[in-house]
């Protein structure tokens, strides 16, 4: 969320290829003419209109009654939602996010926390922070990884942005979620802040990410770090499996050319280093993972990887389709709904060895001493002879599933039976297509 998803191997070069220009009249529908929680309820505010949504006081000052008017005003609109095609979206700045804020897309998020969880071995991050006293957590969702945060690091307050009061009530009492756009450029803290900025699966959410980053850097204190992690849009095959006309991929090219028409681009993953090294960071560090598509892998713990990975992509697929293919390309909900038939089919197609690239990039903020040349920007380091210190130790590469390639399962034929529960419950869509 905005601050409060037989042909030879696809290759990342080849991969940005695919999103190749194309008009509005190119886009016509086929067929178609818990936690453990130790406190209490914590207020709920929107720190760009300095506001607090569960108090706002009366006086008898005009001048009082028209900023209390202003304020009441900003405090409906983010507890009144938009309704569309028969899904909820943010009131708040309306509009500038295109995908759901409802019960069934809060559950979705929390489901794809803990399928993120499990492929990043349930590390909460990789920089390596010490006593962090102030995080900020850009884009909160549902605000779990806010609350294990606060739960991992009792003396640090955590503040969680998001367009959508979509939060649980009952928090660790370190943990404040507040209604804010990180798109603004000020962010209504002194700049050198945070010790700490986090981000997760941001890509759609910003007309430029990049710049987020930047603002990142302005607001981190000197020594601190910021960490982005998302998913690399379009989906990739190592072994050629994966047809040009496989409709999973023709949906992944429909749906970020309408993100990119509509401002909102998808493919930001493998830029985030660039960005954050253009930003000013040094001890720049990048880790990808593999998110298999279906249980097609052959080892065990992938193939459940796998498994659960297909059910987010299929519980989130209206979600991820509607706003944009509706606003953006005109096509009526019936419309989508016959176009997605196929492509989810062919998400839980076992013969196609698809998989997401998952990014994490983190960065650190030099110290005044610490100096920055060109030639040490351009990698992210540090001119060590100028600031006397030695270079910071490459973190080690964390111990973290489906780095290297995976294998498939021999045995396609045969679907798996022995595989474990999705992790939360998992709300089912009546419309979903198994094969």
């Amino acid at each position: 969320m905005v601050g409060l998803s037989e042909t030879p191997p696809i290759l990342e070069e080849q991969a940005e290829g695919l999103a190749t220009q194309s008009s509005l009249r190119e886009h016509t529908p086929p067929g178609s003419s818990g936690q453990s929680l130790q406190s209490t309820s914590t207020p709920l505010t929107s720190k760009g209109s300095s506001i607090d949504a569960g108090s706002i006081s009366a006086t008898d000052d005009d001048a009082s009654n028209s900023d209390r008017a202003a304020t009441t005003s900003v405090t409906s609109n983010v507890w009144k939602f938009d309704k569309e095609n028969g899904r909820t979206y943010h009131g708040y700045r309306s509009g500038v996010y295109y995908y759901p804020n409802d019960p069934k897309e809060s559950e979705r998020l929390d489901f794809q926390y803990n399928v993120i969880q499990e492929a990043l071995s349930n590390k909460l991050h990789f920089a390596p922070i010490n006593n962090p006293r102030t995080v900020l957590d850009i884009g909160t969702g549902t605000g779990i990884w806010a609350i294990e945060m606060g739960d991992a690091y009792p003396d640090a307050l955590i503040e969680a942005t998001d367009l959508s009061p979509i939060q649980p009530e009952v928090v660790p009492e370190n943990v404040q979620f507040i209604i804010d756009d990180a798109a603004e450029e000020d962010w209504a803290v002194p700049e050198n802040h945070y010790d700490f900025i986090h981000t997760r699966i941001m890509m759609g959410s910003f007309e430029d990410f990049g710049q987020i980053i930047r603002r990142g850097f302005k607001y981190t204190k000197p020594g601190g770090w910021m960490e982005s992690q998302d998913v690399m849009h379009p989906p990739f095959s190592d072994d050629g499996s994966m047809p040009a006309d496989w409709p999973f991929r023709q949906w992944s090219k429909d749906i970020e050319d309408a993100a990119r028409d509509a401002g909102r681009p998808l493919r930001t993953a493998n830029k985030m280093k660039r960005w954050f090294i253009e930003a000013g960071f040094v001890d720049v560090h990048e880790r990808f993972i593999k998110l298999p598509i279906n249980t097609w892998p052959r080892d065990k713990r992938v193939k459940i990887l796998g498994h659960w990975w297909a059910e987010n992509l299929l519980s989130g697929l209206q979600g991820f389709s509607l706003a944009l293919l509706s606003r953006v390309y005109n096509w009526s909900k019936e419309e989508i709904e016959v176009y997605l038939v196929n492509v989810r089919k062919a998400i839980v197609d076992r013969k196609v060895h698809a998989y997401h690239k998952f990014y994490t990039v983190w960065g650190r903020k030099p110290l005044p001493h610490e100096v920055v040349t060109p030639k040490a920007r351009a990698s992210g380091g540090l001119d060590t002879a100028s600031s006397g210190k030695e270079p910071s130790q490459q973190v080690p590469d964390p111990d973290m599933i489906c780095a290297e390639p995976i294998v498939p399962d021999p045995q396609l034929s045969d679907a798996p039976t022995d595989l474990p529960p999705l992790p939360p419950p998992l709300m089912a869509e009546e419309e979903f297509v198994r094969d």
